[in-house]
């Protein structure tokens, strides 16, 4: 008698895919891992938009320079409006050095939107009072005497804030170097090249 071979049919009843319990688990574990790892994003986030905001100014008062040397002229960085820096800047050839921007006679040569609401700039000049522009001459020297930027974070706690801010120290001889009071004691509103 010839017995046909048949394989047994595979279980059916077993099924492959995770179990309420093990996608439970799963979930709680990554939900840890996240609120451990959200206020080190946000310390990382703020501090990244700070630093990008203080290398987008270095860059336009290094370009105010370059124009007032590329065209042996005076150019100027400014306030768009008054004397408010977080209300952003403009960078513009003075052809009548009056030190005011005049469409119908200056040259613009670029302008930044105001910053994100959380980042403040002001800019204090060498007698402590506010500093309303930046002028470069023809030589790509700063007369507007010694000046310095502050950027800082307005949305920390006074505890920290020293770590969330930043400052660019303009000097006469048109110099620019930034520095970060949290690790830099020379690095005061007053600060000297």
């Amino acid at each position: 008698m010839n017995t046909l071979y048949c394989p047994r049919a595979p279980n059916r009843s077993r099924q492959r895919g995770f179990t309420l319990v093990e996608l439970m688990v799963t979930i709680a574990i990554a939900a840890i891992l996240l609120s451990l790892a959200a206020p080190s994003f946000l310390a990382f986030q703020r501090k990244a938009e700070l630093t990008s905001l203080t290398n987008t100014l270095l860059a336009a008062l290094n370009t105010a320079r370059g124009e007032a040397m590329k065209r042996n002229s005076f150019a100027m960085l400014t306030p768009l409006e008054g004397t408010d820096w977080s209300s952003g800047w403009r960078i513009f050839v003075d052809r009548d050095l009056n030190k005011t921007f005049d469409a119908a006679k200056d040259l613009v040569v670029a302008e930044q939107a105001a910053p994100s609401s959380s980042l403040t700039i002001s800019a204090v000049g060498p007698a402590g009072q506010s500093a309303a522009f930046i002028l470069y001459n023809g030589s790509g020297y700063a007369l507007s005497d010694r000046a310095t930027l502050t950027i800082r974070r307005n949305d920390v706690d006074r505890a920290s804030e020293s770590h969330y801010t930043r400052r660019i120290v303009v000097a006469p001889s048109g110099r620019t170097r930034s520095c970060r009071p949290a690790d830099d004691t020379s690095c005061t509103e007053n600060a000297t090249q």
